[in-house]
């Protein structure tokens, strides 16, 4: 075997370790890259789950605005009402 049959024994061996190390980081990757995309998925549904909650949130506080609105101007009224009745203002 002459120095150049080794060499590109030698040669040929590292560029197959090259390969198997590419491949190895090309596997990381796309595990990374399938970690990433649940990670998003499990966002989105977060986020759409909380976009909800707050359209309810929203819907109850304009119930609740809707009549707390109402009665507090009616007792605000009747007390009006009562001060002058009862002559409270001179």
């Amino acid at each position: 075997m002459d120095v150049t049959e080794q060499r590109d024994r030698e040669i040929v061996e590292f560029l197959r370790r090259i390969e198997a190390n590419q491949q190895q980081a090309l596997a990381a990757q796309q595990e990374q890259l399938a970690l990433v995309r649940s990670q998003i998925e499990r966002s989105e549904r977060t986020i759409a789950e909380s976009v909800g909650l707050q359209r309810i949130a929203v819907a109850r506080q304009s119930q609740v605005r809707n009549f707390v609105l109402p009665v507090v101007l009616l007792l605000v009224a009747l007390l009006v009402y009562l001060m002058v009745r009862w002559r409270m203002f001179y």
